[in-house]
This record gives structure tokens, C-alpha cells and sequence, in this order.
């Protein structure tokens, strides 16, 4: 009896899942939940294996999620399963921060360029107003707002870098460039 119900419940997952991008590309956000509580645990998965980092994998899972929410009008069910098409929303994100982050990676997997926040910053003309402000942030914001910046980091590489959780860097991040707004105002 169990061999019956699988495939029935997977049934009923894809036309749940179908339900819920249908709902998204309509403006529910609630379908957007849907969505990550039946997905989200193996979109990290799927990303993962791919990235081999979980900062990574969740950026990518994250990513995803957005993409999914400002695609939905974009999925056919003529065309594939939903879970199909979020997964290869996933797979292809994960792929692009692969890609991305092989401009800081040498064949050997080795750090190419160890870019150096501090230098960028040491660049800037002593009077210069960017360069007061930067110095008067905090070095954890400072150096969050310069690699991803000047250096062109994602979150997840910036957690990465930092070995820091991804929250915490979006955070330092975010609370740098308010803080730069503010002195720069």
C-alpha cells in the first residue's frame, strides 16, 4: 500500500507547489511560504552540492526564492513540474555564485587574490570626505562595505571571507552603508 500512496503524494506536492507559484505570480506572498516550507530544506541541498559552502548554498537558496517570487508568471506547467523549474532556478543561481566565486579561486582551489579592505581604503585621498567616513565605521562594517564594494563580493562570499554567519554579514553590511549615508548626509 505504501508504493500506492508515494507517488500519489508527490502528486499532490507538485500540484501544490504548481498552486503556490500560480498564487505567487498572482501577489499572494503567502504562496511564497508555501513554497519555502516544502522546498527549502533541499533547494540548501541541491545548492550545496554544488557550492560546497553553506553560507553559499544558502545565498543561493535565498536568491532562488526571490527569483521565484518575481518569476512565477513565468512558469508553464505544460512545460515541466514546478518542482522542476524552482530547482533549476536553484541550480542555476548556485552555479552563477560558482562562477562568481572562481574569480577568487586559482585552479588549485587556492585564493588568487587576497583583496585587502584596507588598502582600498588607504587609496583614497586623505581629504576626502569617503575616506573620513569609512575610517569612522566600525572595522567589521568598514571591512563588509569595502569587500563588497570595492571588491564586488556577494553576501555569502563576504561571510565566507569573514567566517562569519551570512545574517551577520548582510547586517554589517547594511548597518556600514547607513552609517556611511549618515556621515557622508
Amino acid at each position: 500500500m505504501t508504493l500506492m500512496s508515494e507517488p500519489l503524494e508527490a502528486d499532490i506536492v507538485e500540484a501544490q507547489l504548481a498552486a503556490a507559484l500560480a498564487r505567487c505570480a498572482g501577489g499572494d506572498r503567502a504562496a511564497l511560504r508555501v513554497i519555502y516550507d516544502a522546498e527549502a530544506g533541499r533547494m540548501i541541498g541541491v545548492a550545496f552540492r554544488i557550492l560546497r559552502r553553506r553560507d553559499l548554498a544558502e545565498e543561493a537558496a535565498h536568491d532562488a526564492l526571490l527569483r521565484i517570487w518575481r518569476g512565477a508568471r513565468g512558469f508553464d506547467a505544460s512545460r515541466g513540474s514546478a518542482r522542476s523549474w524552482i530547482f533549476a532556478i536553484v541550480r542555476n543561481r548556485a552555479l552563477t555564485i560558482l562562477r562568481d566565486e572562481g574569480r577568487f579561486l586559482s585552479d588549485d582551489g587556492e585564493e588568487r587574490i587576497d583583496p585587502d579592505f584596507t588598502t582600498a581604503v588607504d587609496r583614497l585621498p586623505e581629504s576626502s570626505a569617503l575616506r573620513r567616513c569609512l575610517e569612522a565605521l566600525d572595522i567589521k562594517q568598514r571591512s563588509a562595505v569595502v569587500y563588497a564594494y570595492v571588491f564586488g563580493l556577494s553576501h555569502g562570499e563576504l561571510a565566507g571571507k569573514m567566517s562569519v554567519p551570512l545574517g551577520t554579514a548582510k547586517s554589517w553590511t547594511r548597518r556600514g552603508l547607513m552609517s556611511l549615508q549618515e556621515c557622508m548626509g
